[in-house]
């Protein structure tokens, strides 16, 4: 899977990197394994993409997909952050697409924002630091 992530337990974030060719069932397959663990409730979560080359998606229509089964995912007591560091044009639109029906799906508790920049998405998460390797609370 071209999605490698790492959970913060100190600092309640999970830190996700894609890379190379991201496609749907990448994202779902990350979706489903992490945000099932319980241990991870209510944590905030920073995806980079700054190193996906290439994002095969075969439809749009996926994007609502996703967002439902992610603002379901979430508990129903503790709000949290998900910023998006997306540069690249095409995964800005689509990362924006998802911010909207993330954020009014009526399950959802999870605030998100897609960022190009790593210094806003920190800045987002009220984290320090410019690179997903030097996040600091």
């Amino acid at each position: 899977m071209p999605i490698d992530y790492h959970i913060d337990h100190a600092r309640r974030l999970v830190v996700t990197k894609g890379r190379g060719v991201f496609s749907d069932d990448d994202v779902f397959s990350y979706q489903r394994q992490v945000w099932s663990q319980p241990e991870v409730a209510g944590y905030d979560e920073l995806v980079d993409m700054t190193a996906v080359e290439h994002i095969a998606l075969p439809s749009t229509k996926r994007i609502p997909e996703l967002a439902e089964l992610a603002a379901n995912m979430d508990t129903s007591n503790q709000s949290s952050k998900m910023a998006i560091v997306a540069p690249q044009d095409v995964a800005f639109g689509l990362g924006r697409m998802f911010e909207v029906y993330r954020n009014l799906h009526a399950s959802s508790t999870k605030k998100v924002q897609v960022c190009r920049t790593m210094r806003e998405a920190c800045a987002f998460l009220g984290v320090k630091g410019e690179s997903p390797d030097n996040v600091e609370s």
